[in-house]
């Protein structure tokens, strides 16, 4: 954080440039804490349901709604309407949290940022690296971005099972990889899982979206004005060949951070920006309905058969879930190494590398994105069985080993003086 909360103080209160940043950042972990627990029963749920009931759970989400309206796409599955609208709220809300976070967050400062940024890069590249080197060549080579991304619902649930022992430094740090990761994912599901683009869509999704930045410089600042932009970016992006929820995260980067007044960035006494406003209302949604639902829909995979047997030998199971264990946080602690040999970042107060070290198992929680991406990667019902267990199998085993690590990095009061490696 810019400051130290606890030390900034103006008659009588917390001064208001800090509470506007440390405000945010405690609603967004105690919202994504709760949704972790909202998140594992529904995934569980998805499992009994397709293991009891294979029939009734494949029926429910194949069952077709919607039609061809005007000429639109829309004839799509339950599961497909999740995924592809629903989420597109999800990624609106992810778009919210990169603006805020590169404007007034974490991310905003070259110096602070420089740490969670490498590390998430290194992050992403070592997962889907190990991945590409189970898979290449074979069928499920498409699949390498499945063991990118953070699930920082329950990455953040696994911190919160420790308290206060946890240093905030610890929490925001990795909130800003997930983040980062979140901007990697958005630029790997638009480049690496797009199909046939039609430009005249696509063109027309691009003038709404640079409408909808039109009316945030101008000042518009009722949240509701935005709506039907919102739902015309979203047919049209869904109609250009682009993945749909695309244009939550353009919606979301395109929204009024701050009211303008006469030409100058200003909000008055008392007034919250629209981001944050439609974070306040949109987070508890996404968080507690719409991924939960998007895990009952995608994470019910059967069991019986000899499913767990053949994964324990599928390439995409063993990639996904090794991308996860290995190569999520080897590329994190690497890439945060070379960050600090070369000096352009330091370890925050309160965290040494012992945490480093074990936020970097956390981190290898993949579930949400890595669900999504598995969809994107493949048509074929068996791959996709096969991934979802391998993100399954190596998310709870590096909940597990994270927890632990973290417990033991951790032991004493949270930001306890402990021996502090700054460049290295």
């Amino acid at each position: 954080m810019r400051e130290n909360p606890e030390r900034v103080a103006v008659a009588g209160g917390v001064a208001a440039p800090v509470r506007a940043v440390v405000r945010p950042l405690q609603e967004f972990l105690n919202t994504e804490t709760l949704g972790g627990l909202v998140l594992l029963a529904a995934t569980a749920v998805a499992l009994v349901w397709a293991n009891v009931a294979a029939d009734s759970y494949r029926d429910v989400w194949t069952r077709h709604a919607g039609g061809e309206v005007a000429a639109l796409h829309l004839d799509l599955s339950l599961r497909a309407w999740v995924n592809d609208a629903l989420m597109a709220v999800f990624f609106f809300v992810v778009g919210l949290e990169i603006k805020r976070e590169l404007v007034r967050g974490e991310l905003a400062s070259p110096r602070r940022a420089a740490l969670p940024m490498a590390a998430a890069i290194g992050g992403m590249a070592a997962p889907a690296g190990l991945y590409l080197a189970l898979n290449a060549g074979e069928r499920g080579e498409h699949g390498w971005g499945i063991p990118m991304a953070t699930d920082i619902a329950f990455a953040v649930g696994v911190l919160a099972l420790l308290g206060p022992r946890v240093p905030l430094a610890l929490k925001v740090f990795l909130l800003g990889l997930a983040i980062v990761d979140d901007i990697g994912a958005i630029i790997v599901i638009a480049v690496a899982y797009t199909g046939d683009l039609d430009p005249w869509w696509l063109g027309g999704a691009a003038l709404i979206i640079a409408g909808v930045a039109v009316s945030a410089r101008a000042g518009v600042r009722v949240w509701w004005a935005y709506l039907p932009l919102g739902v015309a970016a979203w047919i049209a992006v869904h109609e250009s060949g682009v993945h749909a929820t695309i244009a939550g995260v353009a919606m979301g980067l395109a929204m009024p951070l701050q009211a303008r007044r006469d030409g100058q960035t200003a909000l008055e006494e008392g007034e919250t920006p629209v981001v944050e406003r439609l974070e306040h209302l949109l987070h508890p949604w996404t968080s507690f309905a719409i991924v939960p639902l998007f895990a009952l829909a995608n994470a019910g995979v059967e069991l019986g058969g000899g499913a767990i047997r053949d994964a324990v030998s599928s390439r995409v199971a063993l990639g996904a879930a090794l991308g996860l264990a290995i190569g999520k946080p080897a590329g994190i602690l690497l890439a945060a190494f070379v960050a600090l040999r070369l000096r352009v970042a330091e370890l925050p107060e309160g965290v040494t590398w012992s945490r480093l070290g074990a936020v970097s198992l956390v981190a290898g929680i993949g579930f949400t994105v890595s669900l999504f991406i598995t969809g994107l990667a493949f048509d074929d019902a068996a791959l996709r069985d096969e991934a979802t267990l391998g993100v399954l199998g190596g998310s709870a085993l590096m909940g597990a080993l994270g927890l632990v690590a973290l417990a033991r990095a951790t032991r004493g009061p949270a930001g306890a003086a402990q021996p502090h490696i700054g460049h290295g």
